[in-house]
């Protein structure tokens, strides 16, 4: 029986799939806000949220598996400031704030915005 498959795919392979999610967060962090389409934000979500939990403690296994995903500076910013702030925080660092639809394709379009 086959299995059923609970993540979006994008139509992309999963290397491409991961680039999307790299690229949507790094730009989240450093905007704390982007535009995007629904499916994304809330693929967003779950990729990132995670990885804001890792940053909450400085130490050298959060900073390694930080790094598997972004540069040093990145890094750097999450560990020393993005990591304090959500430190009382059990959870959900991310606000998704629906605008309608977008005029070229009628794409559901969200703003995903840092709590």
């Amino acid at each position: 029986m086959p299995r059923i498959k609970n993540k979006r795919r994008f139509r992309r392979s999963k290397s491409g799939k991961k680039a999307l999610m790299i690229s949507l967060s790094r730009n989240l962090l450093l905007n704390k806000r982007i535009r995007t389409t629904e499916a994304k934000a809330k693929e967003l979500r779950s990729f990132l949220e995670p990885l804001i939990t890792v940053a909450k403690e400085d130490n050298l296994n959060s900073r390694r598996k930080l790094a598997k995903y972004f540069d040093k500076e990145l890094v750097k910013k999450m560990i020393e400031e993005i990591g304090p702030e959500y430190k009382e925080r059990p959870g959900g660092y991310t606000r998704i704030i629906k605008i309608g639809p977008r005029k070229s394709d009628g794409a559901k379009e969200v703003f995903i915005e840092l709590v």
